[in-house]
């Protein structure tokens, strides 16, 4: 199977599922634009970073650090960003991320995200995320705006989306046309998710990443996301990667 088939195939996968099931669960919400007093509980993908999950109220704060490291070819080196989150009102988050090259600091990271409204009885959630990046090597600046969608298809079954246009790129800040971002969850049980997540990226920095996840809570604030799959960038094959994200919540 292709990867662009492959990619197609874990969309439509949510898309049969029956849409009458309920939310996993309910958050109260007072974010305009909600059809219902509830939002969907959906995982955020562990690569594309969300900024808190949509729906997100005021005051929830995170701190977390993201790793990632190519286990062949040239080029080895340890990709790290420690970030923190913070929802400024409800419905509306932002945050400062810190980008590492081993130990060399090699930009300034900001994200916006806000969230549209909720429908679909609130097992869909959609919202806009803007991210820009400030490279210190050359002092340019790089954005990106993306849609942010997601879709609570039954009591384990959930999707993410994010579709937009830009120049952020997990590998360099070249202009990028597409940025799409696709997540498949199954909640295995209220501290356990797997999830398959799928980033392509076209024009100059054209990229796929591929990426299985565990997302696995190690306490009341406290989870971790591990994931191994395989990327490739605008040239070369495939190579497998690694990751690793710690998050604390306040």
């Amino acid at each position: 199977m292709s990867i662009r088939a492959l990619f197609c195939a874990s969309i439509a996968f949510g898309a049969v599922v029956a849409t009458g099931a309920h939310a996993q669960s309910a958050i109260p919400t007072s974010i305009p634009g909600a059809t219902s007093a509830a939002i969907p509980a959906i995982p955020e993908p562990m690569i594309f970073d969300m900024v808190r999950p949509l729906g997100a109220r005021r005051g929830e704060l995170e701190v977390n650090a993201l790793a990632q490291v190519n286990l062949s070819g040239p080029g080895r080196h340890v990709e790290w960003a420690p970030e923190v989150e913070y929802a400024v009102a409800d419905g509306f988050a932002v945050e400062i991320e810190l980008p590492f090259t081993n130990g060399r600091l090699t930009d300034y990271k900001i994200g916006l995200q806000g969230t549209f409204g909720t429908f679909r009885g609130g097992r869909s959630i959609h919202g806009v995320q803007y991210l820009g990046l400030h490279n210190r090597r050359d002092g340019g600046w790089s954005s990106s705006l993306l849609y942010v969608l997601g879709n609570r298809f039954s009591e384990r079954l959930s999707t993410m989306t994010m579709i937009g246009a830009g120049d952020v790129t997990l590998k360099s800040t070249k202009g990028t046309g597409l940025i799409v971002n696709h997540t498949i969850f199954w909640d295995v049980d209220p501290d356990t998710v797997l999830g398959f997540e799928v980033n392509r990226q076209t024009g100059a920095s054209r990229y796929w990443l591929l990426m299985p996840q565990l997302h696995r809570a190690i306490g009341r604030k406290v989870s971790a996301q591990l994931g191994a799959g395989a990327e490739r960038s605008a040239t070369g094959p495939f190579r497998p990667r690694a990751g690793l994200r710690i998050i604390r919540e306040f």
